[in-house]
């Protein structure tokens, strides 16, 4: 098990260790702690300086002191970033002495970080009038004067710079750079809360819309980009912005031609949308709150041009996926925990058949709306997420009796072409809500129109059939009937056809139904060697740059099924060119390639979940003659570990990366899954890991945790897991983005992951408990810590021992202090106990963290005796251990239980303890300075509490006898 060590914890030990050694020198000292306190300030360590002050102001009771305490940490407070606090420590120093000119320093740059320019300014005036000729205080009231000019001339001139820009961006005859420069300067004002409001406020949504009348995509950019500023967590704007824009309007920019004007209108929609279901932010919550009206009406109105964009000729195609887009995020439940599935129910009444208008049009042959080569598969997500959010039996009858109804319809009416519109419906729904897919191709005749279109000489018609078919392909029930009519029809438009587009679909099908086996290497349907031609056929047509993205990404479909076999796994990966075709595909526009792509890295990693059968299973089944799945050879782990590393090198990373920003319908929670997978296994091995998080993984793996299955967010997780226990997270994960790790490693804490994702989890937070404080209050706040209590009484003795190192890092939190000081549980006592157990790794986290415990909480020393009977057994036996670092911990746990009560150290004396501590003082071979050291003040504290007598006084005492 190569996650065992623990690099974090050892480094927090000896920092700890460091801090509680010099604090325990003078435990009960406010004066000696100021002092440590300084001198911890002085070389760097800010955190462990306000643990001293704050000590030192818990002992003081001279309100002189208290101030200067105060005084000091706000200083390190103000080195730590912390303003608030900074401002309240200088306040409380100032509350016992108006006139300490730092307290009033410290305070003044506390406002002006907090923005408080006025209150800063008369802090620093006050101190300038206190010392004229310091050069400091000369220098802040510069600076504030400076900034409080600027934030009064802003404030001023706002609506000017509003009325400014719109004339300069609403005039035609303005300069290019002009007018990019005030449509920047719009939109960054409208980000700021006080600049939405002046521009909402002196007619700015009038001015906008006209904006959006511009026929310079530019200037539409930013007028939309300016409402998103507006509207963001605001819901009374929003309302009253709906209403004067209207959505017709909204929708009509969405639907123009230009794909970037597109995506911010649908950018501004999605914004619009959480504003009025999550309503306002808090911080801008205000008197109008009460009196907002329900934005039901505002919704419903807003889903209904979205359903009216789907038919409408003049909508373009990125516009039309735009709208698919925000129904797929806007309607469904977000979680099936919610009842209310009443919003789903009205599109399909009010939308299903407008939805089946997109996802039957066949562009080459009908005037139906303009589509984009994403359209079908974003309509295919939309209706599966619509069916997934049903209910009930009826409520699941209605969408196929509307579904059914839809291709009745269009495949009874005379004409080829309705015909191809009902074969092409049930295709988009082969792909979404399966089920609904496969009794629309069970209606009569149905199944025979397809066949019989496969051999039609019409390249459009062939192809329209031969989607059908291979998507029928994927059904277990319709894949032997397939089989024995379709290979033979295949073959043959594979061998015949003069028409690319219809051999690389061809081939595609043939090589769904060669994959009926699976990775079952004894179930193949086709003779030995067909899927290795097959296969490389697709690399083939993968490679050729000539065809159109369309085709090429149907060769990633064929290796998705072609890739169950591992001839097919080893032939690709030592294909470069193939690799770096199928990632820069991934890269592409062509969205539908997306789920092909994962099912494709998913086979060649071998990453998706396999049950061994029970061995004794197997021998009966083969008794009885019944088939045994067989794994193929070179699916044996030598043989991954290699190809891993191959897709490595050929930069799988950037490519996964690439997938999980792409913004859309197709990105599916099962293409999500495909992608953790993956990720999963090229963490496995520690050596891959930096490379891994180099190219982005580390970022890409969070969202991946929270939007995904249920299975794709356990592997997102581990994979987090596996990098945060070998990388150093503050660099893995930098910024803000190390406290976003913490909840997917708490979910790994339940029964239902396995012991190894229990563990690898438990690893994963005691590295982070061990950076900073902020992190262990993450840790709490995501009700980690009793989960982390419960592994401590585990019986795999690895994962006992993670839960008790994450533990050891956690009690640096004083809330974590407060359950070991709480009254009527036995946290102490495990803590005891597990110092005396055999594992060695138990034994030095259960020590280290009594050493931190009864360091910050004293009072703890003296329920150790009542916690078990051999407590003094085992404190001899952590002073006696051949172990350096249990004896390190040993002796500071007697250390802090000699300093806390003259009671206890007599208790300890009078043992063996005595003669134990006189051999680590002496010091020599094998025993540390440091536990020298610790143990000399153990006897110094004794000799001072009059317990033992000095070498001096014995000598003195035996000379004087008669």
């Amino acid at each position: 098990m190569e996650e065992s060590s623990c690099p974090f914890l050892t480094y927090a030990w000896a920092r700890g260790a460091v801090h509680v050694i010099n604090v325990l020198r003078h435990p009960e000292d406010p004066a000696a702690l100021k002092e440590e306190g300084n001198t911890l300030f002085k070389a760097g360590d800010i955190q462990g300086a306000v643990c001293c002050y704050t000590k030192a102001l818990k002992l003081s009771d001279s309100q002189a002191d208290k101030a200067v305490l105060y005084r000091n940490r706000s200083a390190c407070y103000l080195k730590l970033e912390e303003y608030s606090k900074a401002e309240a420590d200088a306040s409380k120093a100032l509350d016992t002495d108006q006139g300490d000119v730092k307290a009033r320093f410290r305070r003044a740059q506390a406002f002006q970080k907090l923005g408080r320019f006025d209150q800063a300014f008369l802090d620093a005036q006050r101190c300038a009038q206190l010392e004229p000729k310091n050069k400091a205080f000369q220098d802040l009231l510069r600076q504030l004067g400076a900034q409080i000019q600027q934030k009064s001339a802003q404030l001023n001139s706002t609506d000017a710079r509003v009325q400014q820009m719109f004339s300069l961006l609403l005039d035609p005859s303005t300069k290019e750079s002009d007018r990019q420069k005030a449509a920047q300067n719009l939109v960054v004002l409208s980000r700021d809360e006080a600049g939405a409001e002046q521009i909402f406020r002196n007619d700015g949504v009038k001015l906008i819309q006209k904006l959006l009348q511009s026929k310079l995509e530019d200037v539409v950019l930013s007028a939309l980009r300016t409402l998103v500023g507006l509207c963001t967590g605001h819901q009374s704007r929003t309302m009253a912005i709906v209403n004067e824009l209207g959505m017709e309007q909204l929708c009509a920019v969405m639907g123009s031609g230009a794909s970037s004007v597109s995506l911010a209108a649908c950018h501004l929609l999605q914004v619009m949308f959480e504003a009025l279901t999550e309503g306002m932010k808090r911080e801008i919550r205000g008197k109008d709150e009460a009196i907002l009206p329900e934005p039901s009406k505002e919704l419903r109105a807003m889903l209904r041009h979205l359903l009216e964009m789907m038919p409408a000729s003049n909508v373009s195609g990125p516009g039309r996926d735009s709208a698919i887009n925000l129904l797929v995020k806007q309607v469904p439940r977000k979680s099936l925990k919610n009842p209310d599935n009443s919003l789903t129910l009205w599109v399909i009444d009010q939308g299903l058949k407008k939805i089946l208008e997109v996802a039957g049009t066949v562009p080459e042959i009908s005037e139906g709306p303009p589509l984009t080569d994403n359209s079908h598969m974003s309509c295919s997500v939309l209706l599966s997420k619509l069916y997934d959010d049903l209910k009930s039996d009826k409520e699941r009858e209605n969408f196929n009796k509307l579904c059914e109804e839809y291709v009745q319809q269009h495949f009874s009416r005379p004409g080829l072409g309705a015909k191809l519109r009902a074969i092409q419906t049930v295709s988009v729904l082969l792909q979404g809500p399966s089920d609904v897919g496969n009794r629309t191709l069970e209606m009569s005749g149905m199944m025979d129109a397809v066949i019989s279109l496969c051999a039609s000489e019409d390249v459009t018609h062939q192809q329209v059939a031969v989607e059908a078919l291979i998507h029928a392909a994927g059904k277990a029930k319709r894949a032997s009937f397939i089989t024995a009519n379709g290979v033979s029809l295949l073959k043959d438009l594979y061998k015949k056809s003069e028409n690319d587009r219809i051999r690389v679909r061809a081939l595609v099908g043939l090589c769904k139904l060669g994959s009926a086996g699976g990775t079952d290497f004894s179930m193949k349907q086709f003779a030995e060697g067909s899927t290795l031609k097959l296969a490389k056929q697709c690399r083939k047509w993968l490679c050729n740059e000539t065809l159109p993205p369309a085709s090429r990404r149907w060769s990633v479909e064929g290796l998705a099924y072609l890739t169950f076999d591992a001839d097919v796994k080893e032939d690709l990966v030592e294909d470069k060119n193939a690799l770096l075709a199928m990632f820069d595909l991934a890269k592409s526009e062509d969205k539908t390639v997306l789920f092909a792509v994962g099912s494709t890295l998913v086979n060649c990693t071998n990453s998706y979940d396999v049950e061994k059968p029970d061995p004794q299973m197997v021998e009966l089944a083969k008794y009885a003659k019944q088939h045994v799945p067989e794994e193929h050879p070179k699916d044996a782990p030598s043989y991954v570990e290699k190809r891993l590393v191959k897709l490595l090198e050929a930069g799988v990373v950037s490519a996964l990366v690439c997938m999980v920003k792409q913004e859309s319908p197709a990105l599916t929670e099962a293409c999500r899954e495909c992608i953790a997978r993956v990720f999963l296994a090229l963490v496995e091995r520690q050596e891959d890991r930096g490379t891994v998080v180099a190219q982005g993984g580390g970022k890409a793996l969070i969202p991946l945790a929270s939007d995904n299955t249920d299975a794709g967010k356990i592997k997102a997780a581990q994979a987090l897991a596996k990098i945060t226990i070998t990388s150093n997270p503050e660099i893995a994960f930098p910024g803000e983005r190390i406290y976003e790790v913490v909840r997917p490693l708490a979910s790994l804490l339940r029964l239902e992951c396995t012991l190894l994702q229990n563990f690898e989890a438990l690893m994963a937070l005691t590295n982070l408990a061990g950076i900073n404080d902020r992190l262990r209050q993450k840790i709490i706040k995501e009700k980690a810590v009793p989960k982390i209590e419960g592994y401590m009484f585990e019986e795999h003795d690895l994962v006992r021992a993670s839960a008790t190192e994450c533990m050891c890092n956690l009690v640096l939190n004083t809330e974590v202090q407060k359950l070991y000081l709480a009254t009527g549980n036995d946290r102490l006592k495990l803590l005891v106990l597990y110092s005396g157990e055999d594992d060695e790794r138990l034994r030095k986290a259960a020590a280290g963290t009594l050493a931190m415990l009864t360091a910050e909480q004293p009072e703890l020393c003296a329920r150790i005796p009542g916690t078990t009977t051999h407590w003094l057994e085992i404190m001899q036996a952590l002073l006696l251990s051949e172990i350096p670092d249990l004896r390190h911990r040993g002796v500071v746990v007697v250390q802090n239980m000699i300093q806390a009560e003259k009671s206890l150290a007599e208790q300890l004396i009078e043992s063996e303890a005595l003669e134990i501590l006189s051999v680590l003082a002496k010091g020599g071979e094998g025993t540390p300075d440091a536990v020298s050291k610790i143990a000399q003040n153990c006897l110094d504290k004794a000799m001072e509490y009059g317990i033992i007598r000095s070498r001096e006084e014995k000598e003195k005492s035996s000379g004087t006898e008669p």
